[in-house]
């Protein structure tokens, strides 16, 4: 028996129909309001031939779209390295025994996973303006940064967490048997296997990471959004430039995920079970494995 037929019951011949049904008409409508936005907006003169001919030139791609998408690509890059260090120190200090590691730890990750992330890109922008020497075309840049670190590090420090967490309580039972304290059976055992376990989460992060740096728009941060909309003032075609911009985060999004599921493939095999999915956050020892 599967675990789907565990939880509910599969649906009968006429359930299936009731299905199928509720899909096409679901379907039918989408299509609809697709349609008459497009018919609208072509009324409107603002997805016309003449409108996209600026896309196929140089200049917008020069100046505006692949600038966009380096700058959008390194505030990411940038904020998802860093705060994968401070995601590794913050989980170890909320896991440790000692209360003056774990209650800062434990008030950072869930103060940071809760404050937006605009709030803290207009707060570092603010912070960074009166009290730090950075010149002035890279404060943007340093603010998308800062808050894009502190909110990915809380939620990654929380992922890392829950890896941990999620292993099977004999790991930890092995490495206290052979004489390791609390500490070293977490830094030498489970956190490298929960790290392995949660790598595609982790990878998937720098996705959140790529579409939030558009709310570097709100500080004037150079990022795909606003050089987009840059681009529709100078070609007069705005809802084509967005139209571009949306586009192109869905290709690199999913460029990411592909990574991701890559990741998790390569992952799966190296522990010896690619035939089967094991359940999220669980990591099996093969005993008889060398690696």
């Amino acid at each position: 028996m599967s675990s789907a037929n565990v939880l509910f019951d599969a649906p009968g011949p006429r359930a299936r129909r009731i299905h199928l049904i509720g899909s096409i008409i679901g379907a039918v409508i989408i299509a609809g309001v697709i349609a008459w936005m497009v018919w609208t907006l072509w009324n409107l003169n603002q997805i016309t031939p003449q409108r996209w001919e600026p896309i196929l030139g140089a200049e917008a791609w020069r100046f505006y779209l692949l600038p966009g998408i380096r700058a959008t690509i390194l505030a990411a890059i940038f904020s998802i390295t860093i705060a994968f260090v401070i995601a590794f120190v913050a989980a170890m200090c909320r896991m440790a025994e000692s209360p003056f590691l774990r209650w800062p730890a434990t008030i950072f990750i869930e103060f940071f996973r809760a404050v937006p992330v605009l709030i803290m890109m207009i707060f570092a922008l603010t912070f960074v303006t009166q009290y730090t020497p950075v010149p002035t075309p890279q404060r943007p840049l340093v603010a998308v940064i800062i808050g894009l670190v502190f909110y990915n590090g809380a939620v990654m420090a929380e992922v890392i967490r829950n890896g941990v967490a999620s292993l099977p309580s004999g790991q930890r039972k092995a490495g206290l048997s052979i004489g390791l304290n609390p500490t070293q059976v977490r830094r030498m055992i489970l956190v490298p296997q929960a790290l392995t376990a949660m790598l595609p989460a982790l990878v998937s992060q720098m996705v959140v990471a790529l579409k939030d740096s558009a709310l570097g728009y709100i500080i004037l941060y150079p990022e795909l959004l606003n050089s987009a909309r840059q681009m529709g003032t100078r070609f007069g075609n705005t809802t084509v430039a967005f139209i571009t911009a949306a586009v192109l985060f869905i290709l690199i999004n999913y460029a990411v995920t592909m990574l991701a599921e890559y990741l998790e493939r390569r992952v799966r095999e190296r522990g010896g079970k690619p035939t089967k999915k094991p359940a999220a956050g669980v990591v099996t020892m093969d005993a008889t494995s060398t690696r």
